[in-house]
């Protein structure tokens, strides 16, 4: 990506055809931090293309594009009347662009589609950007579980939806 310009994103509905790419994505987006996780915490965080596949019937998954390549992702699950957020990545090139909040904001128009009063989300204390991001969002730490991903510490936030 060109760090003279702003690049022209869109965000779209993945599709099954994406997953292996989803799968990338989330490899190269959490990479750095491997040493962060405990192994079976960091092969949840960074699923394959089957786990991929999987996440789809639960819920929606959305890619962020860039020149048609995909750079970034997210996705959702609906829980009664709660939308929880998990599975949001961006390659380390497509950072300080916005696209993670972009993502959310998509995340956040599905959820008020459904008439969801909550968004919830865990993310390990060490994702210090991810975590300014939903700061700004307005997200706030709560004590709800899950405290752990297979030994890595976790920790909850949410957001109430008007």
């Amino acid at each position: 990506m060109n760090r003279d310009e702003e690049p022209v994103v869109r965000v779209r509905l993945a599709t099954p055809e994406d997953a292996a790419t989803i799968s990338s994505v989330l490899l190269q987006a959490f990479a750095e931090y491997k040493p962060l996780y405990t192994p079976a915490g960091f092969d949840a965080t960074t699923p394959g293309p089957e786990d991929i596949h999987n996440r789809m019937a639960e819920g929606p998954v959305w890619v962020a594009l860039v020149d048609e390549t995909a750079v970034a992702t997210v996705s959702a699950v609906p829980q009664s009347e709660s939308l929880y957020v998990r599975g949001m990545g961006v390659l380390p090139a497509a950072r300080g662009y916005r696209i993670g909040e972009l993502l959310m904001r998509q995340v956040e128009t599905f959820a008020a589609s459904r008439k969801c009063a909550r968004l919830f989300l865990s993310t390990t204390p060490f994702l210090h950007r991810a975590i300014a991001l939903y700061e700004r969002l307005g997200f706030s730490r709560t004590a709800n579980g899950p405290h752990d991903l297979y030994g890595t510490p976790l920790f909850t936030m949410e957001k109430m939806l008007e």
